[in-house]
């Protein structure tokens, strides 16, 4: 049924979704690559579209900035829609001097500076990793197509402006860039699919219908802290392509 965020009806979102933050760059995307696109959403701009590529049903969608939008977005593609694979598609600055512009950052795994994870009733500090299915094939694809990539940590954060910069710290703790969402998206699939396992369930409870959720974060780096380079918001749309044929590799293997 439709949510208050997506108009779609069952059946209208593939099992495997593309998410960049950018709704622009989901109608490039769904328009150059997808054929037959038909788009699913409309509402705050928040475009989504599902089409195919090499005759396999992707969708790609819109999930705006910063963890509690991708965290709305994410929870209601699985949880409403079924879901299974959701590939984040993003940019980020490079942290570390040796990503530079144009590179491909494959997100091994999410530090963050949020309390997202609050909710779960942690007694620590949880670490969001990506499937390692997901992860495995996007190495193998970036490596076919000869793409210059790095795999690691990222830092999602929750301040775009910051009073006072950080970033050096978690560069020494070997973080290669920063950006806003997945760590939300990382946590959203990882709690899916083990509630699905029914870690949590009594002997009564219905099997949860969420299993094999997996989720990825891959991006092209548009700007370094660490020289100051960047590149135009027009760039960041249009031409990330690198990254994007690696995402769809990913997505018509599923």
């Amino acid at each position: 049924m439709p949510t208050p965020h997506n108009t779609a009806n069952p059946g209208d979102i593939a099992k495997t979704i593309l998410l960049p933050g950018d709704p622009l760059r989901a109608k490039t995307l769904a328009q150059t690559y997808l054929e037959n696109p038909v788009q699913f959403n409309s509402v705050r701009n928040m475009y989504g579209y599902t089409g195919t590529y090499k005759g396999k049903r992707i969708s790609v969608m819109g999930t705006g900035m910063g963890m509690p939008s991708i965290g709305i977005y994410t929870h209601e593609l699985i949880h409403e829609y079924g879901v299974k694979n959701l590939i984040r598609i993003g940019s980020c600055g490079a942290i570390n001097k040796k990503v530079k512009i144009g590179d491909i950052v494959i997100a091994q795994g999410a530090c963050t500076d949020s309390n997202y994870a609050y909710q779960y009733g942690l007694h620590g500090t949880y670490s969001a990793i990506a499937s390692f299915d997901l992860l495995r094939m996007a190495i193998l694809s970036a490596e076919k197509h000869g793409f210059s990539y790095e795999v690691g940590n990222i830092l999602s954060s929750d301040i775009f402006y910051k009073e006072k910069p950080l970033w050096k710290d978690w560069a020494k703790m070997g973080c290669l860039g920063v950006e806003m969402e997945t760590y939300a998206l990382y946590c959203n699939a990882v709690r899916a699919a083990y509630a699905a396992e029914g870690v949590d369930a009594d002997e009564t409870s219905p099997v949860n219908p969420h299993a094999d959720v997996k989720a990825l974060g891959l991006f092209t780096v548009s700007d370094s802290l660490v020289t100051g380079e960047a590149t135009t918001p027009e760039e960041r749309q249009n031409k990330f392509t690198d990254m994007m044929e690696v995402a769809l590799d990913v997505a018509s293997e599923l």
